[in-house]
């Protein structure tokens, strides 16, 4: 799952078949083209893939909106900060300082940065792996209702997580994959339980014995 998210992003190599978008075919081979084409991840490892942990909360979101503050070779840093607030204020980012390392934030609160810095970007597609790994159970809740969010102002929302109950309670549509293929959809998911996903899955295993 977390290798179709990467090739999604354009961190792995797609060997064949199609992205497409708003029905029109994508050519993503780096998290460049991804980013461009308003795709973003937030990765199951947000600490060691999501965040420059030794920086500050600041530069961990102009880093890659290096273009949309700099001008001249200098970066504008009043415009940076000002916009990150915007989201701090949105996201509802705990922050004391703008300029606080990303380490002393809590695991949640760490998520939230990372989304805030691409949304930046005007991303239409936020790829979650693993959102709520790590962190506890109000962040948690802090992290659906944000998803929530996100829904509702348009944005498509990709989520991957190994926690059924999670899966059930967010998901419009479920595919269940195994090995890189799916093996399973579900479209009716009021109606779906855990046993129904257990089933596609282990159909999956099966099929692939």
């Amino acid at each position: 799952r977390t290798e179709t998210a990467r090739l999604l992003f354009g961190a792995d190599k797609r060997e064949a078949g199609v992205i497409e978008l708003d029905g029109q075919s994508l050519r993503i081979k780096t998290p460049r083209d991804a980013i461009a084409a308003g795709i973003c991840m937030l990765t199951e490892d947000r600490k060691a893939e999501g965040l420059i942990l030794s920086q500050s909360v600041q530069d961990n979101f102009g880093l890659p909106n290096l273009r949309a503050f700099g001008q001249w070779g200098f970066i504008h840093r009043g415009r940076e900060a000002g916009a990150l607030m915007e989201h701090v204020e949105s996201l509802r980012i705990k922050l004391a300082d703008a300029r606080q390392n990303a380490n002393t934030l809590s695991g949640g609160n760490q998520q939230k940065v990372v989304l805030a810095k691409w949304l930046e970007r005007n991303a239409e597609v936020v790829i979650f792996d693993e959102p709520t790994r790590g962190i506890d159970v109000g962040a948690k809740y802090e992290i659906y209702q944000l998803m929530n969010r996100l829904a509702a102002r348009g944005k498509a929302i990709l989520m991957i997580s190994s926690e059924l109950p999670e899966v059930l309670g967010m998901s419009d549509r479920i595919l269940v994959m195994h090995e890189g293929r799916v093996t399973g959809e579900i479209t009716e998911v009021a109606n779906a339980t855990q046993e129904d996903i257990m089933q596609m899955a282990v159909g999956g295993l099966e099929e692939a014995a």
